[in-house]
């Protein structure tokens, strides 16, 4: 059997507590662990219980348990928590554990689960594990199937997690305000026997919202429909850690939606297979190969490919104003308006005043304009290239030759082999393309008949 601190030996910032309970009531109830810093952790193998290959929850961490009579235990405590959105930005948001999203639930298929949950929040809560089979009072739906976890109190959920699979957890109480205040989590139900569905490298994320006003801490959560931040795990790029593989890898990437839109998450160099939705796994014969995958609210879907090309690939959000950062949606399209006599009066007014938009928004990611306090840019993120432009729900996924097994650090940019990258032109100029008929001209011999709509017959 591995110590506890052995099992968290290596895990980065994790601390435990006995948290709002009694003494009588902590000596039954196993340790909080939390963590507060936003590095990816490199899973550890099960110190008890049946044996499974671990997840790897990009920017987060999978929840230590322990064995009570042959109950996996875990403890859940829902509060208040400081999230770093990217370098720069922090956000007040509600989760578990210290972070949001919550840690990953890593059981195995058959297990029997408890799971303790203590309510640190200012008002009442509750689970719902989303797309469990479970007795009905164990759903999670306040009023519904039980009573609502009030502030100060611990609840307890147990059940056996009876089909292997990719699951979230999130409340079912008050959600217009705890899901978009960051209060979710994943859990992974693995296969009992640990070489099906086998992978090297299995990641998983959480496609979240935030609608945060610059210079705040806060998210708001009343307009539900109207967001600024796109985010993988709470975190927007440049703030998003790399997916690493070696080449030849199978990598599983699964991924779940708890925006209030659908996002096409698109996969650069590779194609992969639709491999497992809500509802379980996809019999191989029965799987599709896509570039881009829909996740609808509330879905999740579970990706696989095999890592046969080295570089640095794009992953993202295939909608483009998902992979920018915190932007106004009252912001008027300035394309092709001169603006340098407008820009000269307000900057006698406004030194520091920039105009934008006259030839696109390119040059966002160059500009150092001053900012609001506790800002992110609109796009931001340096490449070997120089400004990669993108913000929000983007990452990369880094294939190389040579990679350790348990390897997840950033192993920095690819070198590209001379001779495969593109290049700018420096021969011989092009010709001029031929100019467009002018406006109203006609070709010869062609005629044109004009018929004026006429009323609509009811």
């Amino acid at each position: 059997m591995v110590s506890r601190r052995e099992f968290f030996k290596g895990a980065g910032a994790v601390a435990v507590s006995a948290g709002l309970v009694s003494r009588v009531g902590a000596a039954s109830l196993p340790e909080v662990a939390l963590m507060s810093g936003p590095a990816t952790q490199a899973p550890p193998g099960p110190p008890t219980g049946r044996p499974y290959h671990p997840v790897v929850t990009l920017n987060g961490w999978s929840l230590p348990w322990r064995m009570n009579n042959n109950v996996k235990e875990f403890h859940l405590v829902a509060e208040p928590v400081v999230r770093e959105i990217a370098p720069g930005m922090q956000a007040n948001l509600w989760g578990y554990n210290g972070q949001s999203p919550g840690p990953t639930i890593e059981v195995v298929e058959g297990d029997h689960v408890r799971i303790f949950v203590t309510n640190r929040l200012p008002e009442a809560t509750s689970i719902h594990w989303h797309g469990q089979r479970l007795p009905n009072g164990m759903d999670g739906v306040t009023g519904l199937t039980q009573a609502a976890i009030a502030p100060g109190k611990t609840f307890v959920y147990e059940f056996v997690a009876q089909h292997a699979g990719t699951f979230m957890y999130h409340p079912h109480a008050d959600e217009m305000v705890q899901m978009a205040m960051g209060m979710m989590g994943f859990w992974v139900t693995h296969p009992k026997d640990p070489a099906r569905h086998r992978v090297e490298r299995d990641y998983v994320m959480l496609l979240n919202a935030y609608d945060i006003d610059p210079g705040s801490y806060t998210p708001k959560v009343n307009p539900m429909l109207d967001f600024n931040l796109w985010t993988i795990n709470s975190r927007a790029f440049p703030g998003v850690a790399p997916m690493v593989a070696k080449r030849g890898e199978r990598v599983r990437i699964r991924l779940g939606n708890l925006t209030m839109t659908n996002h096409p998450m698109h996969l650069h160099g590779h194609s992969f297979e639709v491999a497992g939705t809500d509802g379980g796994w996809i019999p191989e014969a029965a799987r599709w190969p896509e570039v881009a995958v829909d996740i609808a609210v509330g879905q999740m879907r579970a990706i696989e490919f095999v890592a046969d090309a080295p570089g640095d690939w794009a992953f993202h959000c295939h909608k483009s104003h998902h992979t920018m950062g915190p932007m106004g949606h009252q912001v008027p399209t300035m394309i092709g308006v001169e603006q340098k006599d407008i820009a000269r009066k307000i900057n006698n007014l406004i030194p520091d005043y920039m105009s934008m938009g006259e030839n696109g928004m390119e040059g966002m990611s160059t500009m150092h304009m001053p900012l609001p306090e506790n800002t992110l840019p609109m796009s931001d993120g340096k490449g070997p290239f120089g400004p990669i432009g993108m913000g929000g729900m983007f990452t990369v996924v880094k294939v190389r030759d040579v990679l350790a097994r348990n390897d997840y650090h950033d192993p920095g940019w690819y070198r590209q082999p001379e001779g495969t990258a593109a290049y700018e032109w420096t021969g011989t100029a092009l010709p001029p393309a031929p100019a467009a008929p002018a406006a109203g001209a006609m070709r010869p011999g062609v005629e044109f008949t004009i018929r004026k709509p006429s009323q609509h017959r009811h």
